[in-house]
């Protein structure tokens, strides 16, 4: 995705919080994000919510039904909600996590437009985000991993937000390093 042509809204944010996190997403009038069903903790005037079934032009109504669909398969609701800013002046909406953890920002254009995580795992996204499906290709992993065979699949180049549960740290490998989990 080159950088001088982004698809998704570019939104502002901020998190808050230690064990039980939220992030503050602070919208622009006409932007928009995205989220799961279920994790608004709060929106302020100006905010207009729509639930869809986020639909993708590219798909057709058929490839659309069939993508609602897998969403389900990983825990997921059918439907995605739309958070609009309606009105003339910036507006927030947070979203919070579900349970102790850490919310993880994600800038899909620098992780070459594309990440797979753990199901459940989706909280908000920049408009232009796309939600969808992957599965675990190995068997020892999808039977003993713990996590089973379907995982989610986060495309676009927007900032989009996951939350991990329990302690979280980074760690970057060197060719040929392995870590088993």
């Amino acid at each position: 995705f080159p950088s001088h042509d982004i698809r998704s809204d570019v939104i502002d944010y901020r998190i808050e919080g230690d064990d039980m996190q939220a992030v503050i997403v602070t919208l622009d009038p006409s932007e928009v994000v995205i989220a799961e069903a279920g994790m608004m903790l709060y929106m302020t005037d100006g905010v207009a919510m729509q639930t869809s079934m986020a639909m993708d032009k590219n798909k057709g109504f058929f490839g659309n039904l069939m993508k609602a669909a897998g969403r389900m398969l990983t825990g997921e609701s059918f439907f995605i909600t739309n958070f609009e800013n309606t009105a003339s002046q910036r507006a927030d909406v947070a979203f919070a996590a579900p349970y102790p953890g850490k919310i993880i920002p994600l800038d899909l254009q620098q992780l070459d437009g594309r990440i797979i995580c753990q199901k459940d795992s989706f909280l908000c996204a920049a408009k232009g985000v796309s939600v969808g499906i992957a599965f675990q290709r190995k068997l020892g992993t999808g039977l003993f991993g713990g996590e089973g065979f379907i995982m989610q699949k986060l495309e676009g180049d927007g900032l989009a937000f996951v939350h991990a549960g329990g302690h979280v740290f980074e760690r970057y490998l060197t060719p040929g390093v392995v870590i088993v989990t």
